[in-house]
Order: C-alpha cells, then sequence, then structure tokens
C-alpha cells in the first residue's frame, strides 16, 4: 500500500481534474464536475464531496446549500491518473434540474429523448 499524494494526479492546464459522481449503491452515474487538489483533499478529509465551481471560481461543497448532499464512500482514481470516479451516498437529486441524475437526456437514432423528469 502506499499513501495517497493528490499532487500525484494528472491536472489539466488550469489545474483541474474531471470527477464523476455514481451512487454507491446501485453505480447509477449522478453528475461529472470538476476538482482541484484542494478540492481532492477537502473531500478526503471532510467525507463531504467538494468541488471547483469554474463558472464562480470557487469551491462548491455539493448540498451545502440545496441539502442534496454527497458523501463520500470511496474515491478511486483511472489508470492514467487523470479522472476520478466518487462512490457517494446521494441525498436528494444530484442534477441542478432537481433530477436524481445530471444524465437523463438519452439519445436514440437521431432524436433526443428525456429519461428522467424533476423529483418534486
Amino acid at each position: 500500500m502506499t499513501k495517497f499524494d493528490p499532487l500525484s494526479l494528472k491536472f489539466d492546464q488550469n489545474g483541474l481534474i474531471p470527477a464523476i459522481a455514481q451512487d454507491a449503491d446501485t453505480g447509477e452515474v449522478l453528475m461529472m464536475a470538476w476538482m482541484n487538489t484542494e478540492a481532492v483533499s477537502r473531500t478526503l478529509e471532510t467525507g463531504r464531496v467538494t468541488y471547483w465551481s469554474r463558472s464562480r471560481a470557487e469551491f462548491w461543497e455539493k448540498g451545502l446549500t440545496s441539502g442534496h448532499l454527497q458523501k463520500l464512500v470511496e474515491m478511486r482514481i483511472d489508470c492514467d491518473r487523470d479522472c476520478i470516479l466518487m462512490k457517494v451516498n446521494q441525498t436528494g437529486p444530484a442534477c441542478h434540474t432537481n433530477r436524481k441524475s445530471c444524465f437523463y437526456i438519452g439519445i436514440r437514432g437521431e432524436d433526443e429523448v428525456e429519461l428522467s423528469q424533476p423529483i418534486l
């Protein structure tokens, strides 16, 4: 076993790495967002998933304002060390559109199909 160092990850030119959140129980992919070194460290330290918001240029602890929290169950990194997979326990919807997953649009041939409705 080797001690994990967030600096061992391959961040892009903006210091970011894609992070995929997956439901720890069902395996459903919930969302994708970006993390920097500090967001990775905060997530591992607190167990609450923290991302880097590119549009707001600030840290974003998932669910802090909405109550739709993501609790980290396990963090994994891919073989190239340039993508993170987080298995999470999600409270409420993961998507800002109030859907369980951000991946609610399916492509069927040439058509887009809405696969789920917002949770009311």
